[in-house]
């Protein structure tokens, strides 16, 4: 399995994904948008992981790397790649497929519960938030549920926290 990860800021990597891909055997490989490396064909993945940073998901014209981004998610997304996002690649993933990504109410930061939606208890991947389990959160803006995309969780400060779009595609806000 080949899984290569888009990286925005030094401090927003892997983390303990690497390592359970690693034990996985999957070969790894990342483009760090911040030292200007650029992207592979979507040809040379099987996997992409889009991960955090600090930047909003239309900030183009400070970080003109974004539109490339985009493009790059979309085409893998329609290739029929893997992809997660995560926080920021969340709200990417959503742009990507055409939904608004603006302000939160308030900013999350910190642990607390998510919960299944109603179409989220039924789904496998939505199901495993039925418990409310806490998990980290730390961002200021939220996504809009893409058309045709399942809303899996909800927490109390932000309506919209995981998508899941057809069989491959993940989208978490934390």
């Amino acid at each position: 399995m080949r899984v290569h990860y888009l990286s925005h800021v030094p401090f927003e990597k892997l983390g303990t994904m690497e390592t359970w891909l690693e034990q996985r055997g999957a070969r790894l490989s990342a483009t760090r948008f911040y030292q200007g490396e650029p992207l592979p064909e979507p040809e040379q993945l099987d996997t992409l992981i889009v991960m955090g940073g600090p930047m909003g998901a239309d900030d183009e014209a400070r970080y003109p790397w974004m539109a490339a981004e985009k493009r790059f998610i979309e085409q893998c997304i329609a290739a029929d790649k893997k992809v997660l996002g995560v926080c920021l690649g969340a709200q990417l993933i959503a742009r990507v497929l055409g939904a608004p990504v603006t302000a939160n109410p308030e900013p999350e930061i910190g642990w607390f519960p998510v919960q299944s939606t109603d179409a989220g208890r039924h789904d496998p991947i939505g199901a495993l938030f039925d418990d409310g389990a806490p998990v980290l959160h730390w961002h200021g803006d939220t996504f809009a549920i893409p058309d045709g995309a399942v809303h899996l969780a909800r927490s109390w400060g932000c309506e919209n926290q995981a998508f899941r779009f057809g069989d491959r595609v993940l989208a978490l806000q934390f």
